[in-house]
């Protein structure tokens, strides 16, 4: 998953170079829903779709039609690598949106500490180089961590009984056509190469494809815990920045980073404990 939402930054901040960020939406989407629909219908779930699609419309709305909008038009006027930076909120948001909807899995000390570790390494980050993006850009952003940690609860809570090929072709083909009238008026004339090689990616490999890894991920660890990926991502999202756009390695990011690193190993770890049974023999019990 870190990989697979770390290039995104790095490829939405050469595709808006020549068209709007609401285009990019439609590119991501539109193509996303199609490649799916052979595997609903391999999977017979079309039934589990239309039974469930005003959870799938909710969820589309906050992880893919809202947020994608909002970082594509901040990605026009702050670096990639802030932009990712700033998803690192995400596991905070998580926590207390969990709480306000009375969904919300313990947080022993252990991931409060690696939270707080990971909130006080964002803070660096943005604080030390908020020259590089203004405050609006940075709002926009925060509205986006804020969809981003209400998605993985909305299927956690409401669409885990729906396969996940299903869901996410229900909710990109709803965002897609929501964002057309928009496109129809704002469709780039001239489109190069490398533009189409970036949506395509962004289509495939980061939309497509990780969210179908994101819903076992979250099978296996929680909403609360999957989310913690950003921080992960957030190294690959700064790595690309520097290196293929040529953004700047800043003190921010050196004093920031190994913060999110330590912060999250702790968010995502469980404590292990070793216990005796009554014929001697050792076992490892794992729990939060």
């Amino acid at each position: 998953m870190a990989v697979l939402w770390g290039i995104p930054y790095l490829l939405i901040r050469v595709a808006v170079r020549q068209v709007d960020p609401g285009v990019l939406v439609l590119g991501r989407t539109a193509p996303a829903c199609l490649l799916l629909v052979p595997v609903v219908t391999h999977q017979r779930a079309w039934g589990a779709l239309t039974r469930n699609i005003r959870w799938i419309v909710v969820f589309g709305v906050v992880e893919f039609g809202v947020p994608w909008y909002f970082m594509s038009s901040a990605e026009r006027h702050i670096s990639s690598s802030l932009t990712s930076l700033m998803i690192c909120a995400v596991p905070l948001f998580s926590v207390a949106a969990g709480r306000l909807t009375g969904h919300h899995e313990r947080v022993t000390p252990r991931r409060w500490l690696g939270l707080l570790a990971g909130a006080i390494g964002v803070a660096l980050l943005v604080g030390l180089d908020l020259s590089g993006g203004s405050l609006t850009w940075i709002s926009l952003m925060l509205i986006v961590c804020a969809g981003y940690a209400l998605g993985p609860i909305i299927l956690a809570t409401k669409l885990h009984d729906v396969p996940g090929p299903a869901v996410v072709c229900g909710a990109t083909g709803v965002v897609a056509l929501g964002w057309v009238p928009w496109d129809l008026l704002h469709w780039p004339t001239r489109v190069n190469a490398e533009t189409l090689a970036s949506i395509a990616t962004l289509t495939v490999l980061c939309t497509a494809g990780a969210f179908l890894v994101f819903f076992e991920l979250i099978k296996e660890v929680g909403s609360s815990r999957s989310v913690v990926v950003v921080y992960s991502n957030t190294a690959i999202a700064v790595l690309l920045g520097v290196v293929g756009l040529h953004e700047a390695f800043t003190a921010g990011i050196a004093l920031g980073f190994p913060l999110i690193v330590v912060g999250s190993y702790l968010a995502t770890s469980v404590a292990r404990e070793v216990r005796e049974d009554p014929s001697g023999d050792a076992h490892l019990a794992v729990h939060e």
